[in-house]
């Protein structure tokens, strides 16, 4: 929705008009503010729209007299809207912004990867914003993390789903911790968190299978941390061999996605305090050849690794 206007109907007769702009005009006007009549019409009328707007102009400068109301064509305090269409007219004066956007539904269901941090929930939010419902995944890598982390991302899953109306609200929790001590005993300390992204992908993949989704959304922007230049992204993504790997972040910078989050309600959910992951090594790859990641995940069970996180994941309706 790009905006709604509350408007009280009434007919297209003028007197009928003026009597409810004269109304509205009332309560919206206030001393010495400026305002503007805006007038649209769709059929047949003894009026033309300009004529309309002349007549709501003068009989409103004359009710409001005692304010000292004045006439203001370009930047107007207030603009009283008047829709004619046939036999009905509406009047208004305010106008409520939406998100804009398509409504929830109109696209295919997604699943997406929320860490909790500033990123991913507005990720989430922009494919929300084009029509596609999403479930949210949170790969815990406890006891790499903390049981903060863990609760900012059902936090902040409970904010998306204020958007989401009328859809089933629920979360994944998917245990990744046995699986990162496997990582880090088995693979080259560079390629931890290529590995866990990796395996991350596989995992959304299987569960968008559940869900009958048809692509996964990340958080990932270009640069923003070591696993995210341009090598990196490239050598995760072949390890999705299902589904599309969605990023509406890709372009943007922390600015643009900390006013996104701002406005969406979760800025002050993902800044608050937990414990990064401790698996990052301190040198990590930042760009990664594809062929050497391979590699490295050949000495994993990766399919037994997969399932077993699977097993023990728990769907938390919110």
């Amino acid at each position: 929705m790009s905006s709604v206007s509350p408007a009280k109907q009434t007919t297209s007769d003028l007197n009928a008009i003026a009597e409810t702009a004269l109304t509205i005009a009332e309560a919206t006007i206030q001393e010495g503010k400026s305002f503007a009549v805006r007038c649209h019409r769709v059929g047949t009328h003894p009026y033309s729209s300009v004529e309309l707007c002349r007549e709501l102009g003068e009989k409103i400068l004359i009710k409001l007299e005692p304010r000292n109301p004045t006439v203001n064509l370009t930047a107007p305090d207030i603009t009283v809207t008047v829709e004619v269409r046939d036999a009905e007219a509406y009047v208004y004066a305010e106008t409520l912004h939406g998100s804009g956007g398509f409504p929830l539904g109109t696209q295919a269901k997604t699943v997406c990867l929320l860490s909790g941090g500033i990123d991913s929930p507005v990720a989430c939010w922009l494919a929300m914003k084009r029509g596609s419902p999403t479930i949210p995944i949170y790969v815990d890598n406890s006891p790499f993390t903390d049981d903060a982390a863990k609760q900012k991302a059902i936090q902040t899953a409970k904010k998306l789903q204020e958007w989401s109306a009328g859809f089933i609200r629920k979360i994944y929790i998917v245990p990744n911790g046995e699986n990162m001590k496997k990582i880090q005993q088995e693979a080259p300390a560079r390629f931890t968190c290529l590995l866990c992204k990796r395996l991350m992908y596989r995992i959304a993949e299987q569960i968008a299978q559940t869900e009958k989704a048809y692509g996964i959304i990340t958080g990932e922007a270009i640069g923003e941390q070591a696993s995210q230049t341009m090598h990196n992204l490239f050598a995760i993504d072949e390890a999705a061999t299902l589904y599309p790997i969605h990023r509406p972040l890709l372009g943007f910078d922390k600015i643009e996605t900390e006013a996104v989050a701002r406005k969406i309600g979760t800025f002050e959910i993902s800044i608050q305090k937990a414990k990064g992951c401790t698996a990052a090594p301190s040198q990590p790859s930042t760009q990664a050849k594809l062929q050497a990641v391979k590699e490295a995940e050949e000495k994993l069970n990766i399919a037994g690794m997969v399932q077993a996180a699977l097993q023990a994941t728990e769907v938390l309706i919110l």
